[in-house]
């Protein structure tokens, strides 16, 4: 069994429960059993300390992810995968920016982040990229959210 949490350090009201079937879609679509993970809204500020203090970028960013698994042959019965921190104000204006919903973006922050802990990593090559961002967009069209 999965286990996650969501955690908002911010004054986001919106509704944010949707997430739930969009990590649990994720996770099953992969096959993931018995793993643990946070998400965590955080605001610009936040993010741009975490930004320069873990990745030397002095700016903002919209999601990190930090994995605790950096190694597929450790074997125990609960995998902690690690944190995903999101920035709200940059979901939001990353939202407006790219004209679709909040609840699209968050959700292809939330997807992005998670397979970033399951060790799906967009940087390492081109055909890396293709199946990081295809899977995103497979599991958001599963879940029919386009807009």
């Amino acid at each position: 069994m999965n286990e996650f949490t969501i955690i908002n350090e911010t004054d986001y009201q919106s509704d944010y429960s949707y997430l739930n079937a969009v990590i649990n879609h994720t996770l099953e679509k992969l096959n993931i059993e018995n793993a643990s993970f946070s998400v965590i809204f955080i605001d610009d500020a936040k993010m741009h300390e975490l930004n320069k203090e873990y990745r030397s970028i002095d700016r903002t960013t919209d999601v990190l992810s930090f994995a605790l698994e950096d190694n597929s042959s450790i074997m125990t019965p609960i995998r902690e995968l690690g944190d995903i921190f999101i920035s709200i104000p940059k979901m939001q204006s990353q939202a407006c920016e790219y004209k679709h919903s909040e609840k699209r973006e968050l959700s292809f922050l939330t997807v992005h982040g998670l397979l970033h802990l399951l060790g799906y990593d967009h940087t390492r090559s081109k055909e890396d990229e293709k199946i990081h961002f295809g899977l995103q967009e497979e599991i958001l069209n599963d879940l029919n959210i386009n807009i």
